[in-house]
């Protein structure tokens, strides 16, 4: 697996990443912005760390793993595509630590999930962490799972943050967690 210098990764700060988007989109995973390592792969989650992959292959959403060293080959993102699975983030530009993040970014953010998803009309949005969703949407007492409220024409879900830095949860547990969202948005 490669590896980047401290210097390496910080020649990335504040740069955004694409959302990986395609016609058809039924499952929009919402990421509250990239880290460093994956503005450097250009690939949503994909710190060594973090578990948003290996929980997908457990749900049975994929069915191949990810080199965190290199990011996402094509053919691997039109897996995702092909699947109606889209990424995106509620801030799209990359720093070390989500805590960076501003009030304003992530309520701006908020608005560009709800206009996106107006556009795309997925069947599912299924924002990655509580906290940014409580920030960003404006419901300092939402908790996980389905929310009451929709995103456009969607479903309108809380999951839990693959971080690594989210001690709470475990590949397994957010497996549960991405499964019941592939379901309700029937991309598996």
């Amino acid at each position: 697996m490669a590896r980047f210098t401290r210097s390496e990764l910080e020649s990335f700060r504040d740069k955004p990443v694409e959302d990986l988007l395609g016609p058809g989109v039924r499952l929009l995973f919402v990421g509250i912005n990239p880290g460093l390592w994956t503005a450097a792969t250009n690939t949503h989650f994909c710190h060594p760390t973090n578990r948003f992959y290996p929980a997908l292959r457990r749900a049975g959403v994929i069915d191949w793993d990810l080199d965190p060293g290199v990011g996402m080959d094509e053919r691997q993102r039109a897996d995702l595509l092909g699947a109606g699975i889209g990424i995106t983030n509620l801030v799209s530009r990359a720093t070390a630590k989500a805590s960076e993040l501003t009030a304003e970014e992530l309520r701006t953010g908020g608005r560009r999930i709800h206009d996106l998803s107006e556009d795309l009309h997925p069947k599912v949005v299924a924002v990655a962490g509580v906290t940014a969703y409580r920030d960003a949407f404006g419901r300092p007492h939402a908790h996980l799972g389905r929310q009451s409220d929709a995103v456009g024409s969607g479903e309108l879900w809380v999951v839990p943050n693959p971080s690594g830095l989210n001690a709470h949860e475990t590949v397994e547990s957010l497996s549960d967690w991405y499964r019941k969202v592939a379901s309700a948005a029937g991309v598996i």
